[in-house]
């Protein structure tokens, strides 16, 4: 038996190539997903079965993608109507895979379908591992907000239930292998153990060392982040996504060709550079989002239907963009500046430029009065690290509904944890019609280190 794991960027997601005897399954796949085939050449083995833990909401799930590639059969509850798929799994069912079995344990809480499988070892003798998907996660728990505020305690009882009726039961020996590491919105404070133990999580993590009531309450009273392309996620893994065959394909655009893009109804340009260079000079009304950056918070900011052109660092750049995006559901991508922001210059066009502060720079200004700082981490940020005194905290996937509250007739600095996040602010601020902004380099992480004085709200 072998076991391949998958790492997506950006959105701390897991998947799991599992083989043994010429069969493999293939676990919450990705969408680009020519990954598992590859693997499956090197081994000549057979992709038998792509099974899925749940009905995932942040990222497109591969199933299609792969069916349509080699054949495999698709695996998943039997509590939602997928419209795909041809086995509709319940708590118990078991399936083969050459000599491992592999059995289906209905686990709901952080979503009512959710189902992890539990693996024996090849002779059948002892379960070894267990897939929990978004219901155990390292050091953490699947949230359980996704049904709204009103119904997260019940789903908290059920998250409850399952890890203590059918995971934790299992073994302290037994491997465990969460859909999500340390980074995903899917759960509060996961780490970065891998693989971990029933054993090990028993012991450190939190949420398995409080009983039943404190569990309830200090699940069901989390409130995370819920980026905005979430729901389109949950539609299209329940109908099914379409291909990226059948997606057109990324231009390459001559200048001319790409001002005509720009003009297009529902366009925005996406400036992949680093915040530095983009602060330097960028195409007016341009978004600042850094190249990994794309991976995740693109999704945060953007509808799913909004249409896309790109200026990148260098043309490779936009393989990767694609790539990132596409994993979200954003699907039309129209294409890129040949010269990048080079042709743009010059060829004399209009640029725009971002001032920049050191914190050193941003500690004597605030000590003057002389500009308003606004903080734009996740909540859990300025509980947990602190913020400036008086900052004005917005997280900054909120800003385009905030920045009313903002004063356009005083200078602005904003901040995050190291600059890339607020650049993204920076530009959204200016889209909305800002003129004296400023993206402080190096942010919150410089500050600390410069013994600068914090507090907590």
């Amino acid at each position: 038996m072998k076991l391949k794991i998958v790492k997506s960027e950006g959105l701390a997601h897991n998947s799991y190539y599992l083989s043994s005897e010429g069969e493999a399954v293939v676990i919450d796949p990705r969408r680009d997903c020519e990954i598992y085939t590859q693997f499956a050449k090197q081994e000549c083995t057979k992709i038998k079965y792509i099974l899925e833990t749940h009905r995932n909401e942040d990222y497109v799930t591969g199933s299609l993608e792969l069916q349509n590639m080699t054949h495999a059969e698709i695996g998943h509850s039997s509590t939602l109507p997928f419209k795909y798929g041809e086995h509709n799994l319940s708590d118990g069912n078991v399936l083969n895979a050459g000599s491992v079995k592999i059995k289906a344990l209905y686990t709901p809480g952080h979503t009512n379908e959710s189902l992890s499988y539990l693996i024996n070892s090849p002779n059948n003798a002892e379960a070894l591992m267990v897939f929990t998907g978004d219901t155990l996660l390292a050091g953490s728990v699947g949230r359980t907000d996704l049904y709204g505020k009103t119904a997260q305690r019940t789903q908290a009882e059920k998250l409850y239930s399952s890890l203590h009726e059918k995971l934790l039961p299992l073994g302290d020996h037994i491997l465990v292998y969460p859909a999500h590491g340390a980074g995903s919105v899917c759960g509060h404070g996961i780490n970065g153990q891998e693989p971990t133990t029933i054993g090990y999580e028993k012991k450190t993590n939190p949420y398995l060392q409080l009983g039943k009531e404190e569990f309830i309450q200090k699940a069901s009273s989390e409130e995370l982040i819920v980026p905005k392309y979430f729901h389109k996620m949950e539609e299209l893994n329940l109908n099914g996504a379409p291909l990226l065959s059948e997606l057109p394909l990324h231009n390459p655009l001559l200048l001319q060709a790409f001002e005509k893009e720009m003009q297009e109804p529902n366009m925005v340009v996406i400036d992949t550079r680093r915040p530095y260079a983009y602060a330097g000079s960028h195409i007016p009304n341009s978004l600042s989002i850094w190249l990994e950056g794309t991976s995740a918070y693109t999704g945060w900011i953007l509808d799913t239907d909004q249409h896309i052109i790109f200026v990148h660092e260098r043309p490779a750049d936009m393989d990767k963009a694609t790539v990132y995006l596409h994993r979200m559901g954003l699907d039309n991508l129209c294409g890129y500046l040949c010269g990048g922001i080079e042709e743009w210059q010059e060829n004399g066009k209009p640029i725009n430029h971002i001032s920049t502060l050191s914190v050193t720079e941003l500690l004597n200004k605030l000590d003057k009065n002389e500009v308003l700082l606004v903080d734009v981490r996740q909540p859990s940020e300025w509980e947990e690290e602190g913020t400036v005194e008086g900052a004005r905290r917005i997280f900054f996937a909120n800003l385009p509904d905030h920045s009313d509250s903002l004063p356009k007739d005083k200078p602005l600095a904003v901040i995050c944890s190291v600059g890339k996040r607020s650049s993204i602010a920076t530009s959204m601020l200016e889209r909305k019609g800002f003129k004296n902004v400023s993206n402080v380099l190096g942010g919150m992480t410089a500050w600390t280190a410069l013994g600068y004085p914090t507090k907590k709200p």
